[in-house]
């Protein structure tokens, strides 16, 4: 089964309302204003009434007339529909049509309204300021300099003015540049480089030779390649492209090379050599990133130098890594959990403890597992007090909620729950709580989820780990002799229960189901006459993916570890990510190469020990689901052709 994207299909798995006849006039203009047809707007509109959606109508007719620039008519919606999701998306793309027109005063005054802007609208408004000759956009501009790999065309004139304005040396250039490379965005870094002074520009044809015929390039480089800085960095570039295929092989060609480069570039390529070879999990990782020295690391690097420390239990490299980290980065729950180990690995319990303090208490991985480093269980908070009847009906007459549940019942989910989350802005933990048992009794699963997910002080853990559908995932989990608490952990994040959850590669249901999956197990399990469309049928879903569930966990040594990894990604990835000795499980899911199957597993296994607690009214364990995993073995899989 491929790791993928969950994207959601736009038919529902629930019944809200029945369309009426201002549902179609709606969906009718919004027919309208997409092709353009001004006449059938305006016909619609007048057809509309009283409906929730009409300030989405009224917002299409201000777009088809935008043209003509009537700013009272802009000023007049924005303070009828003030702090609305509707407003802001047409804020947004007014202020996109001031900047057009170079009107950077109203930009200005019209940025300052907007409550959460878009990257390239940020960038239209340090445009604005720039014109006005406002020098700290610069200083804002320098932030994001290695951070923003890939900015939007508006940024463009803000980093010109950053660099024009001498505020980036060529040492800054170069550093941006092999961020970027390292993100393998090449065509980003040759726009870059062009910041250079035309002195140190280096040659294109020799860029692109280093960029994707890395070995050819140094095979043939001239033989005073090192005389110049550019000659030394495309061999550091080519030594990066390398080690994506091959680390030990760019090991050996560096070898050869770095007597002639200068640290900067050498202990930069090193460190590539490290980053790749940590992510294919090779011994040679920590020997490579520690050649490295001391040379600014980027954030993934910084953390695959970590989680290769911790494949070889190298504690004392673990601590020094996340301690040389940037504050915002080492502040994540994962770096302060393993950092804390790391304390308590050199017998620093008491500084350990703290740092297991500072998570502890967090619904999450790693707030779980600080929990039992600290000797307390795992168990949901108190259950906060249901809803009253007044926070219902406030939730029930919450403009943006009624404009989500408008959009819900026309099967348009993608704006539903953009709505719905835009609603959710500012909400205090009761408002939150009735919003989600609204979400709950109109069967929006993940919406309940999800804002109850939200809460910081009064929790409600029923809401946050519904487990609809018992009447089939129960009966199923108990025949393929599966935890339930697992399921139901796996389903709560393959699909949040949304039955017509379709992944962009094809995967459906709720248990995400690819077709080619789907059709093994059902021939595997005597299913005659299965057809893929019975893949959307609730009982028939369930029923294939457990029994795959029970299939992966026979192939994998009964683990729930590897089978939540094969799950996402394949279980021929996750044999082959086992080390040549037994592994903790948490060091095991911490360094799994695809960030997605990696975030999968880690809120899976979490997510089961809250729904064993719940289900059974007592603590679980997550140090015990996960166990250890052993040691990489060449048995075959009782299925050899398991997908």
């Amino acid at each position: 089964m491929k790791f993928r994207l969950l994207v959601l299909s736009l038919s529902l798995s629930f019944p809200l309302f029945a369309q009426d006849s201002r549902d179609l006039a709606f969906l009718t203009a919004r027919d309208a204003f997409r092709a353009g047809d001004r006449n059938k707007l305006e016909r619609a509109t007048t057809q509309l009434g009283n409906h929730e959606l009409a300030p989405y109508v009224e917002s299409y007719r201000l777009r088809m007339w935008m043209d003509q620039g009537d700013a009272s008519a802009m000023r007049t919606f924005f303070e009828r529909n003030e702090k609305s999701y509707v407003a802001e998306k047409l804020r947004v793309d007014w202020i996109r049509w001031l900047a057009k027109r170079s009107t950077w005063n109203e930009v200005e005054s019209e940025y300052a309204r907007l409550i959460a802007p878009e990257p390239d609208v940020v960038c239209i408004n340090q445009q604005a300021r720039l014109a006005r000759d406002d020098k700290t956009v610069l200083d804002e501009a320098e932030k994001l300099w290695l951070t923003q790999l890939e900015p939007p065309e508006p940024c463009r004139p803000v980093i010109d003015a950053l660099v024009s304005g001498q505020r980036m040396s060529s040492d800054d250039v170069w550093q941006r540049a092999r961020r970027q490379i390292e993100a393998n965005r090449p065509g980003w870094a040759k726009t870059t480089l062009n910041y250079l002074p035309d002195s140190q520009l280096p040659d294109s044809r020799a860029l692109d030779s280093a960029i994707s015929n890395s070995m050819g390039y140094l095979v043939r480089q001239p033989a005073n390649w090192s005389s110049s800085r550019a000659g030394r960095e495309l061999a550091a570039i080519a030594i990066q492209r390398m080690a994506a295929n091959d680390p030990r092989a760019a090991a050996d060609e560096l070898d050869k090379l770095k007597s002639k480069m200068q640290d900067s570039e050498k202990q930069w390529a090193w460190s590539q050599i490290g980053l790749q070879a940590a992510k294919k999990h090779m011994p040679e990782a920590v020997a490579w990133f520690n050649a490295a020295g001391k040379t600014t690391l980027s954030e993934d690097a910084y953390q695959w130098k970590v989680r290769a420390a911790l494949r070889a239990q190298e504690w004392g490299s673990v601590l020094k890594t996340i301690e040389s980290m940037p504050h915002e980065l080492a502040a994540r729950p994962e770096w302060i959990y393993w950092l804390g180990r790391a304390q308590k690995a050199g017998g620093r319990t008491t500084d350990a403890d703290a740092l297991f303090e500072k998570i502890a208490g967090q619904s999450n991985f790693y707030g779980n597992l600080a929990d039992e480093e600290l000797g307390r269980s795992v168990m949901p908070p108190p259950k906060a007090k249901p809803p009253t009847s007044e926070e219902q009906k406030t939730a029930r007459e919450n403009p943006g909620i009624r404009r989500a549940l408008a959009f819900f019942r026309l099967d348009m989910r993608t704006e539903a729950v953009k709505e719905w989350n835009w609603s959710l802005r500012g909400m205090d933990d009761r408002e939150l709580l009735a919003a989600a048992d609204l979400a709950k009794r109109n069967q929006i699963w993940d919406r309940a989820i999800n804002t109850a997910d939200r809460t910081k002080n009064e929790h409600d853990y029923s809401l946050r780990f519904l487990a609809p559908y018992g009447e089939h995932v129960r009966p199923a989990a108990q025949n393929q002799s599966l935890d339930d608490a697992w399921v139901y952990g796996l389903m709560r994040q393959e699909s949040r229960f949304i039955t017509s959850a379709k992944s962009n590669v094809g995967a459906s249901g709720l248990m995400q189901l690819m077709p080619a999956t789907a059709k093994w197990v059902a021939k595997k399990i005597g299913l005659r006459e299965y057809n893929h469309s019975q893949v959307h049928d609730t009982q028939t879903n369930v029923l294939l993916g457990t029994s795959y569930m029970r299939l992966v966990m026979e192939n994998l040594d009964n683990h729930p570890v590897l089978a939540s990894a094969a799950y996402n990604a394949g279980p021929g990835r996750a044999k082959k990510w086992r080390a040549e000795r037994p592994l903790e499980g948490a060091i095991y899911a911490e360094t799994i190469p695809f960030s997605e199957t990696r975030d999968y597993v880690k809120k899976v296994m979490s997510n089961a020990v809250y729904y064993s607690a719940l289900f059974n009214g007592k603590p679980d364990s997550l140090k015990a689901r996960l166990g250890v995993v052993g040691a990489r073995t060449s048995d075959a899989p009782k299925d050899a052709d398991l997908p």
